[in-house]
């Protein structure tokens, strides 16, 4: 039997866009701090500010422990600066780790200590400036002066939330796996492969997957952008829609500089009753999990599939006593369409399923604000759940490179049991290829990826091998156009070639 002092609830959400286009803009304690007061006005509870015990941030692109520029670190502690301007007093306050996993992960975390009687109305928010800050930071002078709400050092440090490992490893940042424009076309490659797809067909079907994806973005009042492309306009090869890293042009990756930031509060039954919030905004949680894969990409068993996400859906559904048929709706992460695919792959879904399979419009065309993407996500599931009250509608995060993911399922139906306290689930392998880190002779593409400049040229080559005893070793080219653009002509996975050593790199010969 339900206890309605402890059952877990969504009871608000709001999102806020700034187009601006001035140096002037807002910051990002400013935008989140309106997404926080859209939620509010959302939960019909105007005094809700009043009781929030605990406010949760993700944490900004530029404080991440990976990134090191001059406007890092500019606010000591980012949640209790919101909450100031955001006219809120709150008891406790976390500052997440790097993660596009985190909003979910941030949902299932504070479900459970709400069920626990561990805290009792909590905002989880986040949000990204870096469009405004990009022009307002564009030169060394202007990094020396910082002011308003730029900057604050005031305030003890908040409290630590997320996982705090690097998404890479030496030897993987030594071939320059380490940014997701490097990694995912990694998976893409490999998938296309695993498909039997040409290289023309494989466009036309990422196109087709990603044109649906932007068809929400056009509806949705939020997105970034206004007028999205068409599919004709995410297959084109143009200026406008150069490569990236092959096979992926610009369309189709996560668009970060943008000015977007999204909330959610969350209480118990019984508190959001005696605040006077109407049953009809009440969103319950349903099933939820969270877990990682191999953790370096260099480890996984293969490039194609997540054992993770499947094992974490299967979970969740379970959780929920549902089957993923009896799904409505769906919110996949959809920072790549490497990181669509194999999400579908691992949950049963068809890529031309009719089901939604994004409620905002995707990371290229909604908007990829940092860690917080999936709080926009959770923002309109939260919504489409209130407007279809008898359906059921689910959504994953992912964090680095399909790494450690978040999944949740919400209804704003009354569930018939307590929700569980499950634990982090780990995806552990027995068959983890040998790395050989000093590879030579005789070897196999097993993916690979061309990476390219602002001018749309060939640079460099990032090439996972199989030398001739089956271990892996991570390469890269004479980055001759020549061969870079050999790679890309003809289908390069499963290509023979010798590896030799060069200084502290391994090169392929093609």
């Amino acid at each position: 039997m339900l206890d309605d002092a402890r059952t877990p609830i969504l009871i608000g959400a709001g999102q806020y866009t700034d187009h601006s286009n001035s140096e002037n803009g807002h910051t990002p304690i400013q935008i989140i701090a309106e997404a926080i007061k859209n939620t509010i006005e959302d939960s019909q509870a105007p005094t809700l500010f009043k009781h929030i015990d605990v406010l949760a941030c993700s944490g900004l692109t530029v404080d991440a422990k990976q990134v090191n520029t001059p406007v890092s670190g500019l606010v000591k502690n980012m949640p209790r600066a919101v909450a100031r301007e955001a006219g809120i007093d709150a008891k406790h306050y976390y500052y997440a780790e790097a993660g596009g996993n985190t909003p979910q992960m941030f949902v299932n975390h504070f479900a459970k200590l709400i069920a626990k009687g561990d805290c009792e109305t909590v905002v989880l928010a986040g949000g990204e400036a870096l469009h405004t800050m990009n022009l307002r930071f564009n030169h060394w002078s202007k990094i020396l002066r910082p002011k308003g709400l730029w900057k604050d050092k005031s305030g003890p440090a908040p409290i630590g939330i997320g996982e705090i490992r690097d998404g890479s490893s030496v030897y993987e940042n030594r071939y320059a796996m380490n940014l997701p424009a490097n990694v995912y076309p990694l998976f893409e490659n490999a998938l296309r492969k695993h498909y039997g797809h040409s290289v023309k067909q494989h466009e036309l079907h990422m196109s087709e997957l990603f044109a649906k994806f932007s068809d929400v973005a056009k509806t949705n009042p939020y997105a970034w952008f206004k007028n999205p492309p068409s599919k004709t306009e995410i297959l084109e090869h143009s200026v406008k829609n150069r490569m990236v890293g092959f096979p992926y042009r610009k369309r189709l990756n996560s668009m970060i500089m943008v000015n977007q930031s999204a909330a959610v509060a969350m209480t118990t039954v019984e508190k959001a009753k005696a605040m006077g919030i109407p049953s009809e905004r009440w969103v319950y949680l349903h099933g939820y999990a969270d877990g990682y894969d191999v953790w370096n990409v260099s480890q996984r068993t293969n490039y194609f599939s997540s054992p993770a996400i499947k094992a974490l859906t299967k979970s969740a559904l379970a959780m929920a006593g549902k089957s993923i048929d009896e799904i409505a709706a769906f919110d996949i992460y959809s920072c790549f369409p490497s990181a669509v695919q194999i999400a579908c792959d691992a949950m049963g879904i068809q890529h031309t399923d009719t089901r939604k399979l994004t409620l905002t419009g995707g990371l290229p065309y909604f908007g990829g604000p940092g860690n917080n993407y999936s709080m926009h996500a959770v923002a309109e599931m939260h919504k489409w759940a209130r407007e279809n009250p008898q359906e059921t509608g689910l959504m994953n995060a992912n964090g680095w490179y399909l790494t450690k993911h978040a999944v949740g399922i919400y209804s704003q139906r009354r569930p018939n049991k307590p929700l569980p306290i499950a634990k982090a689930m780990h995806q552990q392998v027995n068959d983890s290829p040998i790395l050989n880190q000093d590879a030579k002779g005789p070897a196999t593409i097993e993916t690979f990826t061309v990476l390219h400049n602002r001018k749309n040229q060939p640079e460099k080559a990032i090439i996972i091998a199989r030398d001739d005893q089956g271990h892996r070793c991570l390469a890269t080219t004479d980055n001759k156009a020549s061969t870079l653009e050999q790679l890309m002509k003809e289908e390069s996975v499963g290509r023979p070639g010798t590896l030799i050593k060069r200084r502290n790199k391994t090169l392929f010969e093609l």
